[in-house]
């Protein structure tokens, strides 16, 4: 993750931390969306030596994306966030195949996913998924606190 860290203080970006090791970065910056997503994604493809998605939220959108998980009902461990580059559409949701119970909803650029009695087992697989990346509500919610309090 000091990797990660790197990258991000490269950009130029301020108050750069990691949070946990699966990928998250949160800093604070002037610049654009577009542009962090660009500097962000040629530091890591010149790490890895190959295209990797990165996606950028603001705090606010992370905090949205906690405010309206439409299965508040389940373990917060047991619904993801999926997110992805674009605008979701259902006919993504519609794409899902192996589904045995796991529920799905459109969201603000996300996808949630509740997978009722866990990932373990699930044989899910939603396209969506290639380009995108998952968090469960849990970190979802931490992520949302610590950017607020950078702000």
């Amino acid at each position: 993750m000091a990797e990660l860290k790197a990258m991000g203080e490269a950009c130029g970006f301020e108050l750069c931390r990691t949070f946990i090791a699966s990928g998250n970065l949160l800093f604070a910056s002037a610049v654009d969306e577009a542009d962090v997503q660009q500097c962000i994604s040629a530091q890591v493809d010149k790490y890895f030596g190959k295209t990797v998605p990165v996606h950028v939220r603001s705090a606010a959108e992370m905090a949205e994306a906690t405010a309206r998980n439409p299965f508040k009902e389940a373990p917060p461990n047991r619904v993801v966030a999926l997110f992805v580059g674009e605008e979701p559409t259902q006919t993504m949701i519609d794409a899902a195949t192996g589904r045995n119970g796991e529920r799905l909803a459109l969201g603000p650029r996300l996808i949630y996913i509740a997978y009722g009695d866990g990932m373990a087992d699930s044989k899910l697989k939603l396209p969506a998924m290639r380009n995108g990346t998952a968090r469960n509500m849990n970190s979802v919610a931490k992520i949302a606190e610590l950017l607020a309090g950078m702000e």
